[in-house]
């Protein structure tokens, strides 16, 4: 039942990205399956596809769960991401996008700014990912998507955008307004330093909180 799986793949999908099935929750085939009018076989198939996404664990006769990460998780996946994404956004301003590419970018940072202003955090975090993407599709290195799927996940399930303050949530806007723009001059150097301080920030936001709570 592709169509049916779909359904419940993005239905699931968005569940756990905007925050409603929280880091560590239990997925249950048979509520999610009457929650979503759907059979359980097609739940059943989105769950796995998640889990190979690295946003849920499937655990032997325990079913699934939302993944969540430990203190070393992140460290690694922000390790992983100051590696790959400045190489993506430096070889996107090599590449030197088109005029398209370059308007949907700025499309979305405007709508980020928007989302931002009314204090919809949720939406903030969906066009982040789509942005990121966005940029990773214009290296156009095309092992890159997947190379990255499960590590551009991670911070939105636990909530990046809500732990961000007003000046934090501001420089993470500014970011990407720099980052289009070195992107559309065609300098890797700048396209991949403006990237590699985005993701450092993020992942100083990310820590402080962990510390405070350790």
């Amino acid at each position: 039942m592709p169509r049916a799986t779909d359904t419940a793949y993005e239905a699931v999908r968005q569940m756990i990205l905007s925050g409603e099935a929280a880091a560590g929750s239990r997925l249950g085939e048979a509520e999610l399956a009457e929650s979503l009018g759907l059979s359980r076989t097609p739940v059943r198939e989105a769950l796995q596809r998640l889990g190979s996404d690295g946003l849920v664990e499937v655990l032997p006769h325990r079913g699934a769960r939302v993944v969540q990460w430990t203190s070393a998780d992140l460290e690694e996946i922000f390790e992983l991401r100051s590696l790959l994404e400045p190489y993506a956004a430096a070889r996107a301003a090599r590449l030197r996008p088109d005029d398209t590419v370059l308007a949907d970018l700025r499309g979305l940072c405007a709508e980020m700014e928007r989302a931002a202003a009314d204090g919809d955090l949720t939406r903030v975090a969906r066009l982040n990912s789509r942005f990121h993407a966005a940029v990773i599709e214009a290296s156009g290195n095309r092992r890159l998507p997947a190379m990255l799927t499960s590590v551009m996940h991670a911070p939105l399930i636990i909530g990046t955008f809500r732990r961000y303050g007003a000046d934090a949530l501001a420089r993470s806007m500014n970011h990407h307004r720099e980052l289009v723009a070195a992107i559309a001059a065609g300098d890797p150097a700048w396209a991949e330093s403006v990237m590699r301080s985005h993701i450092r920030a993020a992942a100083a936001e990310l820590t402080a909180d962990e510390n405070e709570e350790t």
